[in-house]
């Protein structure tokens, strides 16, 4: 039997960690399955197989550490990578390494290992994900010779995969391979059917997002286009499922604008699938995407959607039940105000959206 190392930062409640658990969980028979974090403790960890193993670089998760240990982790990550790769991910001897997500877990398993297929996957758009920064230039320049180290590279979205290449250039074209995310349908359709209180109110339009509250995602955006658009008398709802580094300034600028009731900041959600099911409206409009697994299971449960012009795209371009709006903020709250007046319908039926997860899981073995 195959050993198959898969390597994430963490297994917390996001859609990359999401995916990872529903192939692990789905492989386990087929292979000997090891998942490496850099930090414990994840919440999706109680839902991985008790036959795939789990283990962490460090003793705490990232957000219980101290500013001093945070930078001393960033160093040792840094500097000494190839003596962490030597002494706690080569030793295993796997027969294929698969880094889940970009950044330091990639920059990890590229260490030289010639007995093991090397594989990263990246999940977002590699031009965008570290911002701007010099850190972020100088970090995107080093990660064109961690990419080549690899045997192959696997994309989620057409969009990515082209955003790569203008970046990476030099990189051959031979490793690079899309394959879409791996979603479990099932799965998703019998949790949204729990009951669980999510307090919509009937007589207003609810939207719904759920996301990781990072600059990524924009939630500092849709708030203050939701501030706007009551200022000019379009009422209605918003709920943000999700936790993450912006959610302390964000629960701030709700409080002082007095938008409590209305902009609703829940938190993290073992599972969100009952508050995208019973929102009228499921949006994502982030900055940047990568495919957006989130999308694909508000597709599953009926929802009508709207996004920006981002990667996600690709998610929304056969189904009906969605609108695309420009990447900014006139065009974000035209869009809304549109669906808050009636003007776009958003009806649907409850069909349930096809996903063909073992396509894509024959796909993933192939490639091991």
């Amino acid at each position: 039997m195959k050993k198959i190392l898969f390597g994430i930062t963490s297994l917390t409640l996001g859609g990359a960690e999401r995916v990872l658990v529903d192939i692990v969980n789905n492989l386990q028979a087929n292979y000997d399955i090891t998942i490496f974090t850099l930090y414990p403790n994840g919440e999706f960890e109680k839902i991985v197989s008790n036959n795939i193993k789990i283990d962490s670089l460090y003793k705490k998760q990232y957000k219980e550490m101290t500013k001093l240990e945070k930078i001393q982790v960033s160093l040792n990550l840094l500097f000494r990578g190839k003596s962490i790769y030597q002494s706690k991910v080569k030793q295993g001897n796997y027969d294929t390494e698969i880094a889940f997500l970009e950044g330091p877990i990639t920059r990890l398993f590229a260490n030289k290992n010639t007995k093991t297929k090397k594989i990263a996957w990246v999940h977002n758009d590699i031009s965008k994900v570290f911002g701007n920064s010099i850190k972020a230039i100088i970090k995107k320049r080093y990660d064109r010779k961690i990419y080549s180290k690899y045997d192959k590279i696997v994309f989620v979205s057409k969009d990515n995969l082209e955003k790569f290449i203008d970046l990476y250039q030099s990189i051959n074209k031979e490793k690079l391979k899309l394959i879409y995310n791996y979603i479990d349908a099932e799965n998703v359709k019998e949790k949204s059917t729990l009951n669980i209180d999510t307090s919509f109110e009937k007589d207003k339009i609810n939207f719904v997002t759920v996301a990781r509250l990072t600059k990524q995602k924009a939630i500092d955006r849709l708030l203050k286009i939701h501030i706007d658009l009551l200022k000019n008398g379009f009422i209605h709802n918003i709920y943000i499922v999700g936790d993450g580094p912006e959610s302390e300034v964000l629960e701030q600028i709700v409080k002082y604008n007095n938008v409590q009731d209305s902009f609703k900041l829940l938190g993290k959600r073992d599972n969100p699938y009952p508050y995208i099911k019973n929102a009228d409206i499921f949006c994502l409009l982030s900055m940047y995407e990568g495919y957006g697994m989130v999308l694909e299971e508000a597709k599953i449960l009926d929802k009508f959607i709207i996004i920006t012009n981002t990667a996600a795209r690709e998610a929304v371009q056969n189904y009906k039940n969605s609108i695309i709006v420009d990447n900014n903020e006139e065009a974000i709250y035209n869009g809304l105000k549109d669906i808050i007046e009636g003007k776009v319908k958003y009806e649907v039926s409850n069909n349930g959206n096809v996903y063909d997860n073992m396509e894509i899981l024959d796909e993933i073995k192939r490639l091991l």
